[in-house]
């Protein structure tokens, strides 16, 4: 059974690839711990993080971002002392923010999900790569959400992280041709 070339003999990174990468995701709670991982994950392999990923769940409330967004400055302390996460002190008062922008979006779009949606009208893009060499680090698509992101306020959100996103959440489906779950 042949899958994409990024993926490792590792058990985990092959459920997650088989059940989750590139399935389109639509509900608000699953788009969000998407966000706040993909974050994470800027400078480090997706690998460690979902290597955390259940610490991380645990840590952040269940990536229940009406918590996350009102954490007291306690809750950030305690979470920088958690060896289970990635100690980033930037990127955990990042997401305490975005989870305050996300819920501003939801307000202005009904769902955090239509507005994310509506930058590929609502449609995956299917692309027909046949190899990983032949897979982008960001798109025109990638750089306008990231720079809308920014203006809303959202934080560690570049082009780079926004489309690992999209590929994480089925915004775009970028298993090579060849890929067991292309056709999925």
């Amino acid at each position: 059974m042949k899958r994409c070339d990024w993926v490792s003999s590792d058990e985990m990174y092959i459920k997650y690839h088989d059940e989750e990468w590139g399935q389109p995701v639509y509900d608000d709670d699953t788009i969000f711990e998407f966000l706040v991982l993909e974050s994470f994950q800027a400078g480090l392999s997706w690998i460690t993080i979902l290597k955390k990923r259940e610490n991380f769940r645990q840590a952040f409330d269940h990536f229940d971002y009406k918590k996350i967004a009102s954490y007291s400055d306690k809750k950030i302390e305690a979470l920088l002392q958690n060896t289970g996460i990635v100690r980033n002190r930037l990127k955990v008062l990042a997401t305490v923010n975005n989870a305050k922008r996300f819920m501003e979006v939801q307000q202005e779009f009904g769902t955090f999900s239509k507005y994310i949606w509506s930058f590929v009208n609502h449609q995956p893009i299917v692309n027909t790569f046949t190899n990983i060499k032949e897979v982008p680090a960001t798109t025109e698509i990638s750089d306008a959400l990231a720079k809308d992101l920014k203006k809303r306020g959202f934080k560690f959100l570049g082009s780079t992280v926004i489309y690992a996103h999209m590929q994480a959440t089925g915004m775009v489906n970028d298993h090579i041709t060849s890929c067991i779950c292309y056709g999925q």
